[in-house]
This record gives structure tokens, C-alpha cells and sequence, in this order.
């Protein structure tokens, strides 16, 4: 029988006996969390069998499941504490100011409670290594040729997680990601910084601080805005509120308090059905809510802000229940003016 000529194979056990086979084998195995989404990728695993006969695409989806796996249960313990990406050049060497620089901003930092993830390799990361320690510390590694070791400060600790391909790397320092911090570097940095904006201006991930770092009076973000904003702003090819989405400074001591003030009301935001609920510390009083609806009509689309309980999505996840909370219906596209909105709540 030909391994690629699905044709030839006996018909699929029926959709019920598949589903019942597999919550078998979960309650064989001892269950555990999220056993109805388990099962689902089960499922979805075994239609490999028929769908892909590329081995070297099954490969991949292997290798991204082991991959994202792994991360996720190395980052599980530290789930509560906020943590920042740092990116820059691995070219940069310990006497480069932007290195130096690197290494004080990890220490403030981990100095305001939050873990520090980096590439693992030298330059820009493992200035942010040291500057944070080790024990604040994660390495997200990518195998190269010429590259095969993570930087001195993270290469003996379990906090380091090597990956095979970018795309699982990538996703995972977003995924856990509660601020950016991009210090002048390559391709790479450029590949994130820009991976990061996209997602925040489509809603693909969490708002963040995105904070873009030059040395002491150096032009290397300056001139990337100059860009943004002559070809692309200019052009018409992004909205006036995605430059919100980012700031840049050449000092860390700004460039941490502005990460750290992102946080001081606001928490986080969920889509539960057709609203927005945005988790904070202290709710706007009424007379601010209404201020808020007035200046932010425009991406409103449907129910206004109002301070609601915790929806019953939320209660039945234990999501964020101790936290106040505003909701309305947003237009699910004005995520710069979201941003606004979210640097207006933190100043109540």
C-alpha cells in the first residue's frame, strides 16, 4: 500500500465512533485540562492521515505542536508576572552605548516586577539578560548554523526554550508578551517590531507598550519614523492614530516609566460576544464615563461604555474577577484610537 495514495485506504470510522475513540483514550490517558480542545486537535491530527501525504509538511505541524507545547508549559509557572520582549541586534558589543543602555533597562525592568524575554543570543539580548539576572529572565532561542549556543546568562537555565522555526518563536514572544522594547538592530528586529504593530493595529494581540529605544542623541528610530510617517502616513497607507501604537525615546529611565504607567489602571481587554470589556484597576466615575463616550464616539458601534459586572464568560473562565471593568461595543478596527482610549483611563 502506498503511504501517499490515501485513495487505496479503507474507508473513515464514522464522525461518532472517531469522537468516542478519542475521549477514550483521553479518559485512558488520565484527562487532564481542556480535554474537549485536546480532542479536537486529536481529531484533527488523525485527518493528516488523508489530507497531507507531504511528509515534510506533516513535519512541520509536528515540530509546532511539540514546539508551542514545550513553551507553554515552561512560561505556565510565571503566568501571573508581567513580562517585557527585548529586541535588538546581536551584532552590538558590551562597549556599544546602545548595549549599555540594554543592560540598565533590563535591570529597571526586573527592578518593576517584570521577567525580561530576549533571543538568547549575544548583543542587545544578552545585555537585557544581564541587566534583569537570570532568574528574571527568559531565553527564546532559534537554531541557526552559525549560532548554536544561547548567550552565558541563560544557556544553563530552564527558562531557555530553543525552537526549530521562527514562525513558533515568534509566537510565543507575543503570546507572553506584556510589553516591547525594540534597541536598534537588523532585519529581525524590523521583522518583530513590524510583526508586533500589525497585530496590535488588527487586534491580533493584546495592546501593548512598544517603546523603540535609540542611543544618547541617536537618529536610528527617528529616521525609521521619519519613514513611517512620509511614506506611509503621508501615502495614506496607515491611519494618523496607528503611530499611537508606538513611541520612541532615547532614554531607558522614559522608556520604562512609560511601560509601567501603561499598566497602572488598565489590565487587559476580552471580546465576550459583541463587547469590549476592558479590565482596570478603578472604574471611571459616571461623570468620566460619559466624558469617555463623548470624546470616543467614534469607535463606538452599538452599546456605550458603561461599568458592567464580570460577564458570565468571564466568571465561568475565573477571568480577571477581581478586577473593575468597563464594556461597550466596539468597531473592531480603530485599535490606535483604542490605545488612546486605554492612556485616557490610566490618567483617571
Amino acid at each position: 500500500m502506498s503511504k501517499h495514495n490515501p485513495s487505496r485506504r479503507s474507508k473513515p470510522a464514522p464522525k461518532a465512533e472517531l469522537e468516542q475513540r478519542v475521549r477514550e483514550l483521553i479518559e485512558w490517558r488520565g484527562g487532564g485540562y481542556n480535554a474537549d480542545l485536546v480532542q479536537d486537535i486529536v481529531e484533527n491530527a488523525l485527518k493528516l492521515l488523508r489530507d497531507v501525504a507531504h511528509r515534510g509538511d506533516v513535519r512541520v505541524i509536528q515540530s509546532a505542536v511539540r514546539e508551542l507545547r514545550h513553551a507553554f508549559r515552561v512560561f505556565a509557572p510565571y503566568a501571573a508576572q508581567r513580562k517585557i520582549s527585548v529586541f535588538g541586534s546581536a551584532r552590538l558589543k558590551p562597549g556599544r552605548p546602545e548595549y549599555r543602555q540594554a543592560v540598565e533597562f533590563g535591570r529597571l525592568m526586573a527592578d518593576a516586577g517584570f521577567m525580561v524575554i530576549t533571543g538568547a543570543g549575544p548583543g542587545i539580548m544578552q545585555a537585557g539578560h544581564e541587566g534583569a539576572g537570570p532568574e528574571h529572565s527568559f531565553g527564546v532561542n532559534i537554531r541557526l548554523p552559525w549560532e548554536q549556543s544561547a548567550n552565558p546568562v541563560i544557556e544553563r537555565d530552564q527558562k531557555l526554550i530553543n525552537f526549530k522555526y521562527f514562525f513558533t518563536r515568534k509566537l510565543t514572544f507575543i503570546r507572553h508578551s506584556d510589553a516591547i522594547a525594540l534597541f536598534p538592530g537588523g532585519f529581525g528586529t524590523m521583522d518583530e517590531g513590524y510583526e508586533a504593530l500589525t497585530l496590535m493595529q488588527t487586534g491580533k494581540s493584546q495592546l501593548m507598550p512598544l517603546v523603540l529605544v535609540d542611543r544618547p542623541g541617536g537618529t536610528f528610530w527617528k529616521t525609521w519614523d521619519l519613514h513611517i510617517r512620509d511614506h506611509l502616513l503621508r501615502n495614506e497607507l496607515i491611519s494618523p492614530e496607528d503611530l499611537h501604537l508606538y513611541q520612541i525615546t532615547d532614554r531607558v529611565e522614559l522608556a520604562a516609566k512609560w511601560i509601567t504607567r501603561f499598566y497602572r489602571n488598565y489590565h487587559s481587554t476580552r471580546f465576550v460576544r459583541d463587547l469590549l470589556v476592558i479590565r482596570l484597576a478603578h472604574a471611571p466615575t459616571p461623570t468620566a464615563l460619559d466624558a469617555l463616550n463623548e470624546d470616543f464616539a467614534d469607535i463606538v458601534s452599538g452599546p456605550a461604555m458603561q461599568e458592567v459586572e464580570a460577564l458570565p464568560e468571564e466568571v465561568e473562565d475565573g477571568d480577571c474577577l477581581d478586577k473593575a471593568r468597563i464594556a461597550f461595543g466596539f468597531d473592531r478596527k480603530s485599535y490606535g484610537r483604542l490605545r488612546q482610549l486605554i492612556d485616557r483611563l490610566n490618567t483617571l
